[in-house]
């Protein structure tokens, strides 16, 4: 199931959809303004990064200094949990799951 990417002639946006079958698809629609004259487009390609991507292009922070991605906030708190000899709890292994996808929380007053 590929998720197409169309500009919308009417307004300038893109709108990506979801087609279940290329066969069966219904005309796109723009997502934005509703136009029916959308034009199919290349998609940009992306690339998860990896735990050593991470590390390579933020490098591993010094004692004192602060991590600079989510991914490695994560690895750092577990790192804490395990020399304590404590499990991660539930709410925070959710959390950091959450960062290493992405996911990243509001700011402090969001709580």
């Amino acid at each position: 199931m590929p998720i197409y990417e169309y500009r919308c002639e009417d307004c300038a946006k893109l709108s990506s959809i979801l087609v279940r079958s290329p066969k069966t698809a219904p005309a796109p629609i723009c997502q934005h303004c509703s136009g029916t004259r959308l034009k199919k487009v290349m998609s940009k390609v992306g690339r998860l990064k990896t735990q050593g991507d991470v590390v390579q292009e933020y490098g591993t922070p010094r004692p004192g200094e602060s991590y600079s991605d989510p991914r490695q906030i994560g690895t750092w708190v577990e790192r804490r949990f395990e020399s304590y000899g404590m499990p991660v709890p539930d709410e925070t292994r959710k959390m950091i799951d959450a960062a290493r996808e992405g996911e990243l929380p509001g700011p402090a007053g969001d709580l």
